[in-house]
């Protein structure tokens, strides 16, 4: 290696190796994927209100728990009954489905797991904080956040 301080140059950058290169998400594996991410908008009043969102990867359809799934204390009873509410929504496509990708949290219980374990849909875990293990649900919560802001709900 080469030493700056003596004058010597340093080697340039690390040769492309193919074999560490990323795989990109293709749209056949997109497919098969739907992120579930709870969200909350802050009201004009001060209250803070919490729905769950769906999106699918695929086509990045966006499924939102309604105007009556939005709550100020979301609960896992809420989740496992808006993961029903999904299932039956999506009818026969559900079937397409290979992976439900969630974070964490406590509402997501082995209920909520089992709705989708039913249509054989493996259930897999981000990582705890990770920053973008989830980005495309949390980029379109993002948008949803941005676009209540002006307009706040009363």
């Amino acid at each position: 290696m080469g030493d700056p301080a003596r004058g010597q140059r340093l080697p340039g950058p690390a040769p492309y190796r193919p074999e560490r290169a990323q795989v990109p998400l293709h749209s056949t594996q997109a497919e098969g994927i739907i992120a579930a991410d709870f969200f909350h908008v802050d009201t004009i009043t001060g209250r803070r209100l919490y729905a769950l969102a769906f999106l699918e990867h695929g086509t990045r359809r966006l499924h939102v728990t309604g105007v009556t799934g939005v709550t100020a204390h979301p609960t896992a009873q809420r989740a496992t009954q808006h993961a029903r509410n999904l299932a039956a929504d999506l009818g026969t496509r559900v079937e397409s489905l290979r992976f439900v990708l969630r974070d964490r949290d406590s509402k997501y219980t082995d209920a909520f797991d089992a709705v989708f374990e039913a249509e054989d849909t493996e259930v897999l875990f981000s990582a705890p904080r990770p920053p973008r293990m989830n980005a495309h649900c949390e980029r379109v919560i993002g948008t949803i956040r941005s676009g209540a802001r002006p307009s706040t709900i009363s």
